[in-house]
């Protein structure tokens, strides 16, 4: 460091330098991390973990080497992060249900879909597959640049030859900064097919193409059940998704039973959480007619699923299952990659084939330039190696008596540094007969060879056929057997199932406890003696509704909104129940006002605690979204205190002030939403109770046991929004009518 840079402190905000310093993260991740490259399909620790293998020459047929010794060496000299990381990209390049195709062939504990994690790379061992091979043809043929690694020492390929079609055979998932990429694996084969149809037709639309290669193909199979045009656009902007679910039978049993079985899960579900989920959902009763789950599994994946009764139809058992569990899973389609300039962008497939197809192209001019460049090389050897069998006696001579033979050879046959080198290096027992023809005819040979390479340089279609032929053999190769035959149903998109999850519930009466701290909870039949029920310490019991299971039961909050519980899907037992809280979306400054049973065609008033209020028809309720619906728009302060049936022709309101009112019900609006109008003035407090009542029939209110009646109203009849007057005696002192 310069002297005068020594303790000297530059000021600069920070904003400046952490933009700065975080946009140079940002682009570390993007380009040298998370998106892999549109040629070969790799993320930098994929394609250094094959360069390193390949290094180690664990070749197909090699030998198996210890995973730890691999990722050292990656490690060590080309990937500066940790072994965890290195391991983990490893373990999922070998795992048949993690990859279509898998790069690393694994002995040892690799993990399984049940999700229980691999061995440590101590006990395991690898090696290179054929499709990795594949991936590294042309490696040591200048196919590719090379750069220094992190510390200068070694070099490293930019990007891998590629002979397999790895981005789409493959897939890649990856999160950088501010982007991320999902690209679902593919039938090998397919993608081979519909790049050759790209490389015969140039202009080839996405439709064309998805004729060749319709959609993904998972290792774990299922069954893509995304509709057809979802599909194209998915592919044509780079940006969409596909449903899978899990591929199904019917397995009939005796006496008509019958039980669903599952062969294949979607991909990326881990089976062991598939099931645990399933059983979840099971104890919520949110599964009515499945009766029970069973792994039976082995080294092939058998789920059993037993219904609930045998009356059901598979077609909708499954349905309400795909809709409830991870057996339909949504893969999402960002085919974001890094181009030949190393920019990441969104492609349509067309261009991400299209620059494979670009890739592949200048791979074969440039194998076919060094081995134009080697073969050249070695007739220029060949041509001196056969001057000297036409001058045999000559060359003898030279060099047993000149002093410097080598240029008097080079002045006297007109050879090149190369040639005479080459010559004076030679074996005496190269000079017998059959060495000379065995020249000749490698001369002839590669003469050949080097005007077959020539025409090839300079006839670009001569270049296309030849990688036509290249990818055709590919997809010979790895498009057939166990290892190419696609896994992945394409089906039709399901057409809707109405399942009515009412008439599934078995119907039974039981008796819903409200606690006044919010807790809520359902046991079968009536209460008998609400005075045994046990709350939480401090809290005690709200209100009693007696109700069926197939009921649905309207809660409407101080917040003036109001929401819908199934009463089926109340926790049941013994314990204290669950917050409502969970089952509608309330804050801990909300409460519950009302839970009531609405009445089909009904009618109700709702108020606040200011006393504005208007009649609401039962149907406007229903709130089937779990934030519920808002019915009484509140001003700051206000909230909902009431909401009584109208069951009559006249309203009666009472405040805290213990001011009585009565007037008629149809002064009051109905409306399905709003901020209401004032029922009572109030000069202190506000709205105590309500009560709608038939006027002929007269007032009455709970007193102790008994109840009360006052028949001639007249001094508390006015006008809606009046003070009225101090009630009748006898009237509570709470106040309220109980």
């Amino acid at each position: 460091m310069p002297d005068d840079l020594i303790g000297a402190i530059q000021e600069t905000h920070l904003k400046d330098a952490l933009s700065e310093r975080y946009l140079a993260y940002a682009l570390s991740t993007i380009m040298s991390r998370s998106l892999p490259d549109v040629r070969d399909g790799l993320k930098p620790v994929h394609r250094r973990l094959i360069y390193a293998m390949h290094q180690l020459k664990l070749d197909p047929t090699a030998g198996f080497k210890k995973c730890a010794r691999v990722v050292g060496d990656v490690m060590g000299k080309y990937h500066p992060h940790g072994d965890a990381s290195i391991y983990d990209a490893m373990v999922r390049m070998a795992q048949e249900f993690a990859a279509r195709y898998p790069q690393v062939e694994g002995q040892g504990n690799f993990g399984n879909v049940d999700g229980d994690n691999p061995a440590a790379m101590r006990y395991t061992e690898a090696r290179l597959t054929e499709v990795a091979q594949a991936m590294l043809v042309g490696i040591d043929e200048d196919a590719v640049d090379f750069r220094p690694t992190y510390d200068g020492e070694e070099q490293e390929p930019v990007v891998l030859p590629g002979a397999f079609p790895n981005l789409l055979a493959n897939g890649a998932a990856g999160i950088a900064v501010g982007m991320a990429t999902s690209i679902p694996p593919h039938n090998a084969g397919e993608v081979c097919a519909a790049a050759i149809h790209l490389i015969r037709n140039p202009q080839a639309t996405t439709a064309d193409l998805l004729k060749h290669m319709p959609g993904p193909d998972f290792p774990t199979g299922g069954v893509l059940v995304e509709d057809a045009a979802a599909i194209q656009a998915a592919y044509e902007t780079g940006r969409g998704g596909f449903r899978i679910r899990a591929r199904w039978e019917v397995e009939k049993g005796k006496h008509g039973t019958w039980q669903v079985i599952v062969t294949e899960i979607p991909y990326q579900v881990q089976k062991s959480k598939l099931i645990e989920q399933v059983a979840q959902l099971m104890e919520e009763k949110k599964l009515p007619l499945l009766g029970d789950i069973r792994d039976e599994s082995s080294d092939t994946i058998r789920l059993v699923l037993e219904p609930k009764t045998r009356g059901v139809e598979p077609d909708v058992l499954m349905e309400t299952v795909f809709r409830a569990t991870a057996l339909e899973t949504r893969f999402p389609l960002n085919m974001n990659v890094l181009d030949k300039t190393r920019t990441p962008r969104v492609m349509g497939l067309p261009e991400v084939l299209r620059h494979w197809l670009d890739h592949r192209h200048e791979v074969l001019v440039r194998r076919s330039n060094h081995r134009l460049a080697a073969i050249d090389r070695r007739i220029e050897i060949l041509d001196g190696y056969l001057l000297v069998y036409l001058n045999l006696d000559e060359v003898i001579r030279i060099i047993r008596e000149e002093e410097q033979p080598k240029p008097r050879l080079m002045e006297r046959f007109s050879l090149t540094d190369v040639q005479a080198e080459a010559i004076l290096n030679m074996r005496l027992r190269s000079l017998r007969k059959l060495e000379e023809m065995e020249i000749r005819k490698e001369h002839k040979s590669l003469t050949k060879e080097r005007k077959d390479l020539q025409a090839l340089l300079k006839d670009e279609s001569l270049r296309w056929t030849r990688i036509s032929e290249e990818i055709e053999g590919i997809g010979k190769k790895f498009g057939a057997g166990p290892l190419g035959t696609r896994r992945t149903e394409l089906g039709a998109a399901p057409t809707a199932v109405e399942v009515n999850f009412e008439a599934l519930v078995e119907r039974e009466a039981i008796t819903v406890i409200l606690s006044e701290k919010g807790w809520i909870r359902a046991v079968k039949g009536s209460v008998a003696d609400p005075g045994e029920l046990k709350f939480k310490e401090g809290d005690k019991l709200k209100l009693l509704l007696p109700c069926q299971t197939t009921d649905r039961l309207t809660l409407l909050a101080t917040n003036g909104k109001a929401f819908t519980l199934k009463a089926g899907e109340l926790p049941r037992g013994r314990g204290d129940g669950q917050p409502v809280r969970l089952l509608a979306e309330l804050s801990n400054e909300d409460d519950v006002t009302a839970l009531f049973l609405a009445a089909e065609g009904g009618r109700y008033l709702i108020a606040s605690n200011t006393g504005r209020g208007f009649i609401v028809p039962g149907g406007e309720l229903g709130a089937e979204r779990r934030t519920g619906k808002q019915i009484l728009n509140l001003k700051p302060g206000e909230e909902t205190v009431l909401c009584v049936p109208c069951e009559g022709d006249h309203v009666a309101v009472i405040g805290e002030n213990r001011k009585l009112l009565v007037f008629p019900l149809d002064q009051v609006p109905e409306m399905a939403r709003g901020s209401g109008v004032i029922l009572q003035r109030y000069k202190d407090g506000g709205l105590a109770d309500a009560k709608v009542f038939k006027l002929a029939d007269g007032l009455s209110w709970r007193l102790g046991d008994r109840v009360r009646t006052e028949t001639d109203l007249r001094p508390w009849l006015a006008e809606r929004g009046t003070a009225g007057r101090m009630p009748p005696n006898g009237f509570p002192r709470t106040p309220r009518f109980g």
